[in-house]
């Protein structure tokens, strides 16, 4: 693993550091938005006193702190750099290949790095059956690894095109807290309420924190802190439920299947939404990264 020296000086001396995960920017957000978004996201940081550390794996190294060239580097061959899971980590770094890492990859080699806070758009859950039936084996390796990975998570819930309620009774399942970010609704990342309650609501950073710092004492998971979009980027609910049929129809007759179905629905969305689904994953991503700085600040004090 590869610390970058600003960020291995800030855990070193105790300061606080904000995780910012990859698989967004490469495949997330279209070619050269996703450069200007991804700095971006790292001055909120900054401006909120605290470390960015985007991570990556470049040419079989885990790289947590991406230089601007590298981050550069990444959103210019995100259309060919793939995806990595945790599953993914031991091939990629065997075989000194490059790749953007999910929410899953991020949060292990964060905990490594001594990093305890991490900010992304929309956590990875229970998808849906596309095909009709009333099950599916198709659970993110997100939920999972939270189960055993003592970091802070702070999103915008999980994305609208999940199953929602199947995925926060996995999260009760393996004693992950839920908590609401100034709300009693759990975020549906487009939309500001899923229609399903969260456990649990704080309304400052520094009770979000203090939460987090008694569960880690007592625990070995991880924590999730729900964020919703900013009301004025909130997508309208009918046009996302018409888009969200659109594109689940769309994979059905394409017989897409497995981990492609969310960055087919996602890319869905940008397209057929005309930008408004780019404007509110920017708006949510921002939002959660300086909420996650403002709990890393309290929590290094």
């Amino acid at each position: 693993m590869r610390i970058a020296e600003e960020v291995s000086h800030a855990i070193g001396n105790g300061r606080p550091v904000v995780a910012l995960e990859s698989t967004l920017l490469a495949h997330g957000l279209p070619a050269g938005r996703n450069f200007k978004v991804a700095r971006r996201i790292e001055a909120v940081i900054r401006d909120a006193g605290a470390v960015p550390a985007t991570i990556a794996v470049l040419d079989g190294t885990p790289v947590v702190g991406l230089s601007a060239a590298q981050l550069e580097r990444l959103c210019d061959e995100g259309a060919t750099m793939p995806k990595l899971s945790l599953r993914d980590l031991g091939p990629a770094i065997a075989r000194r290949s490059s790749g953007a890492t999910t929410v899953a990859a991020t949060c292990v080699l964060a905990r490594a790095a001594g990093i305890g806070v991490f900010a992304t758009g929309g956590l990875g859950g229970v998808h849906l059956a596309v095909d009709g039936s009333s099950t599916t084996w198709d659970v993110s390796a997100d939920l999972g690894t939270l189960a055993t990975t003592p970091v802070l998570v702070v999103c915008s819930g999980v994305k609208s095109m999940l199953d929602i309620e199947a995925t926060l009774e996995v999260l009760e399942t393996y004693s992950v807290p839920v908590l609401g970010y100034r709300t009693d609704d759990f975020p549906a990342f487009y939309l500001r309420s899923s229609g399903y309650p969260v456990p649990w609501r704080v309304d400052d950073p520094a009770a979000a924190a203090a939460v987090f710092e008694a569960h880690r004492a007592h625990a070995t998971s991880g924590m999730v802190l729900a964020n919703p979009v900013p009301p004025e980027f909130e997508m309208d609910s009918d046009r996302h439920d018409e888009l969200l049929a659109d594109g689940l129809a769309l994979v059905r007759a394409n017989d897409i299947r497995g981990s492609a179905v969310t960055p087919a629905l996602l890319e869905h969305f940008h397209t057929a939404s005309d930008g408004v689904s780019i404007a509110t994953n920017e708006a949510l991503v921002l939002a959660n990264a300086e909420l996650a700085a403002s709990v890393a600040v309290r929590l290094a004090s």
